[in-house]
């Protein structure tokens, strides 16, 4: 199933960073979801670092910000540390919100296909509404981008 701007986006509950168990839909904030291949990987760290670099001002507009991969709890939590990011991870280890979220997909490094996340990020709206999605996402630059889109929701 493929999402669309301008329709609910599906609910899940996931484990957190924060010891929590974070509930899609209990939250009534704009909500930055980024779904990111691995943790400490040249990419993934890049992008979660510029997510971070731009939290407080995300937080000053009624958003916050959540990474999802399938790494572990664990595994994230040496991530977060190491980068000091200012925002929860969610650990997907069944795959089921990546899929539910259409993000697990045929990729290809050095001729090589196999499957994996497509990195991808949905912002949501307050209501639980999908704003935008940025597919195959390219990581410079990719967090200001959807900043800025935050002020057209």
């Amino acid at each position: 199933m493929k999402l669309k701007p301008n329709t609910k986006a599906p609910k899940f509950k996931l484990p957190s960073t924060d010891g929590s168990v974070f509930e899609l839909g209990k939250i009534k904030k704009n909500i930055i979801l980024y779904f990111y291949p691995k943790d400490d990987t040249p990419g993934c760290t890049l992008e979660s670092k510029d997510f971070s670099k731009l939290n407080n001002l995300i937080n000053k507009n009624k958003t916050i910000v959540l990474g999802i991969s399938k790494d572990s709890i664990e595994s994230h939590l040496k991530f977060k540390k190491k980068y000091k990011l200012k925002f929860n991870l969610l650990s997907d280890e069944k795959k089921e919100v990546i899929k539910k979220y259409g993000v697990w997909g045929k990729k290809s490094f050095l001729g090589k296909e196999f499957m994996g996340i497509v990195r991808t990020t949905f912002l949501i709206n307050y209501k639980g509404k999908i704003h935008k999605i940025w597919s195959n996402v390219r990581v410079k630059d990719h967090a200001k981008e959807v900043f800025k889109e935050i002020k057209n929701i």
